[in-house]
């Protein structure tokens, strides 16, 4: 996934660039499946020109258009001037992955609709949690977007594979999937709610022979926000990896974040909290519990073979993924912040006296 700045944003709109218009399938899809209701409120995220906002406005609802890039808001204000007066929709410059959910103009929404701008969003899972929990009951979130078999192969940056939306829709009671030539247009009512029985760990196949011994590396960014990786195999996990020969396991850490990710730390900011046992496939299975508690850098895929993205997860979330976490890296989490996992699977646990004040990054 490419990482498009709010400067090349800015550049997309001031050159006069658009999008691909609004057409009448999509039209009919949200006027069958997400109608208007009395006093209805809509979210138009990733707004950009306005053409969205404006016909839900016209389907009856009151809307509340953002996009991070001010351009956008200036250059649809200008294409919808005659629309101004009327109240139906508000623009208002807001970064949804960045800027706190309190910010958004209202509380709740019957509507909350992402067209053409989910594959955009870095921290995927995060800004699902934290809207679904502003939609009223009864109301639907759509997510309108580009498929990578309808694409060239340089553009799938702006598409998602089947496996992207089966992960889109797995949090939620109720899904619908249409098409609308080459674009997928989803509709997600009645988040699950959370169950603590269901299997929160997995892992992610037979290894290959090793002596398996590594590092799970716990990350945090400014908001406490603990970083994880979206596996090839179907699981989320810390970065980390396999020790080099002779290589102790905080410089491990502090190498395989910066390989797996970019992020930038020093073994004199990795925190050894313990060392954990378990076994796989009948291997015995060392990790370490390591905290890196300052880095510098922004998390890219470097490794895409093995992971497909990198994502800030809120720590409160865990408990409740759609979709297993790496056993090990479950283990080390439960090390980190004992008792925001409701269950882990069986561990040796070999706690590491610290010699440091306690952990900043405890939620």
């Amino acid at each position: 996934m490419k990482h498009l700045t709010p400067d090349h944003w800015a550049r997309h709109y001031a050159d006069g660039t658009t999008f691909r218009p609004l057409d009448d399938t999509e039209r009919r899809l949200l006027a069958r499946h997400a109608p208007a209701p009395e006093d209805g409120r809509a979210l138009d995220v990733g707004c950009g020109l306005g053409e969205l906002a404006q016909q839900l406005a016209r389907s009856g609802y009151q809307v509340d258009a953002v996009d991070f890039v001010a351009t956008a808001l200036d250059r649809a204000r200008t294409d919808h001037r005659d629309h101004l007066e009327s109240p139906g929709v508000d623009y208002r410059v807001h970064d949804i992955e960045r800027d706190d959910p309190a910010e958004l103009p209202h509380d709740a929404y019957d509507l909350i609709v992402f067209r053409l701008s989910w594959a955009f969003v870095h921290d995927r899972t995060r800004v699902l949690n934290r809207l679904r929990e502003r939609l009223r009951p009864g109301g639907v979130l759509c997510v309108i977007t580009p498929v990578v078999a309808a694409v060239p192969e340089d553009r799938r940056h702006i598409a998602l594979d089947e496996a992207e939306i089966d992960l889109l829709r797995a949090g939620w009671t109720a899904t619908e999937r249409h098409d609308a030539d080459g674009l997928a247009v989803l509709f997600l009512r009645d988040p699950r709610e959370p169950d603590l029985a269901r299997p929160a760990c997995a892992d992610k196949g037979r290894p290959s022979p090793h002596a398996l011994t590594g590092a799970g590396v716990v990350v945090t960014d400014a908001g406490g926000r603990v970083l994880l990786g979206w596996s090839v195999r179907g699981v989320w996990e810390l970065p980390g990896g396999k020790n080099d020969a002779g290589e102790d396991f905080r410089a491990t850490a502090v190498r395989e974040l910066a390989e797996e990710t970019g992020l930038v730390a020093e073994v004199a900011d990795a925190r050894l909290a313990a060392l954990l046992m378990d076994s796989v496939h009948g291997i015995p299975r060392m990790t370490a519990a390591v905290r890196v508690t300052a880095h510098t850098g922004r998390p890219v895929v470097t490794e895409p073979h093995l992971i497909r993205r990198w994502e800030w997860h809120d720590v409160a979330d865990l408990a409740d993924l759609a979709q297993p976490l790496f056993t090990p890296s479950a283990h080390v989490i439960d090390t980190i912040w004992p008792g925001v996992l409701p269950a882990v699977p069986p561990v040796h646990r070999y706690p590491i006296a610290p010699t440091e004040a306690p952990d900043p990054g405890s939620p």
